[in-house]
């Protein structure tokens, strides 16, 4: 973008932009988020800003359990994904609300990537995760490497430099990987493979974020939907299902008759 595509945008002038970046003249509060607001800065980072120009920030940051009309919608779009997994996650990739859907793809994993809070990242390639099932596990890692790195460019956050790095040092399972091909749904995005004592199950992912936040923890939180990447893994999440409503049902059961 030039100063004067960003100048238009903002309805400012290529001369006034200029003097902001020299210093000579000071950013009114309204110049300071026009700016933000066609620069794609976030709000936690547009905060920092107006605080570094005098003036008090303009977005809150409350926690979820404050948020109640969002956490509401949050958990009916969660509970409304099921039987398939899907996830509201922080910033930093921590799962803040789960719809807890199909255990069976976390067996053999780690308690301690298990512990709250679980990291998703963490937890699906640690090599006491699920890393050692997941088939297509070259190509998973080459696409969450580059979401990272996606995301630094886009905000230096120590955390994920922290998380990038760790990942980075991940040595891959001696099993369970296999080459990209160009058949089924890898030609369009990249599945996550993961192999379960029922069979192998492959997902696409979709992610869906709030399209006009203004607070701070809301315009950071990210949910994360898995679907069905084909026929085989329908018929296999409904023996998931089933075999998870069975134990629960069971359990049920023996708390009514003790």
């Amino acid at each position: 973008m030039t100063q004067s595509d960003l100048a238009l945008a903002a309805d400012s002038s290529t001369r006034h932009l200029s003097y902001l970046e020299t210093g000579r003249s000071q950013p009114s509060r309204d110049m300071i988020l026009r700016l933000s607001e066609h620069l794609g800065i976030p709000l936690r980072d547009q905060n920092t800003l107006l605080l570094a120009a005098g003036f008090a920030p303009a977005f809150e940051e409350r926690s979820l359990a404050e948020l109640a009309s969002a956490r509401v919608a949050i958990e009916q779009i969660l509970k409304a994904h099921k039987p398939y997994p899907a996830f509201a996650l922080d910033r930093h990739w921590n799962v803040v609300l789960s719809n807890s859907a199909l255990p069976q793809l976390y067996e053999g994993c780690s308690p301690d990537l298990l512990r709250k809070p679980i990291n998703a990242v963490r937890l699906i390639l640690h090599p006491r995760g699920i890393a050692p099932r997941i088939v297509n596990f070259i190509e998973w890692r080459a696409h969450t490497i580059t979401v990272l790195r996606q995301q630094i460019e886009v905000r230096a956050d120590p955390v994920i430099q922290m998380l990038l790095a760790e990942v980075m040092g991940y040595p891959a399972p001696s099993s369970g990987i296999s080459p990209a091909t160009s058949d089924g749904p890898q030609r369009y995005a990249t599945p996550l493979k993961i192999a379960t004592r029922f069979g192998t199950v492959s997902f696409l992912n979709t992610t869906t974020i709030f399209g006009t936040p203004t607070d701070v923890t809301l315009s950071e939180l990210a949910l994360e939907m898995l679907f069905p990447a084909d026929e085989d893994t329908v018929a296999i999440v409904k023996t998931m299902a089933a075999e998870e409503a069975g134990q629960l049902s069971d359990d049920g059961r023996l708390q009514k008759a003790g």
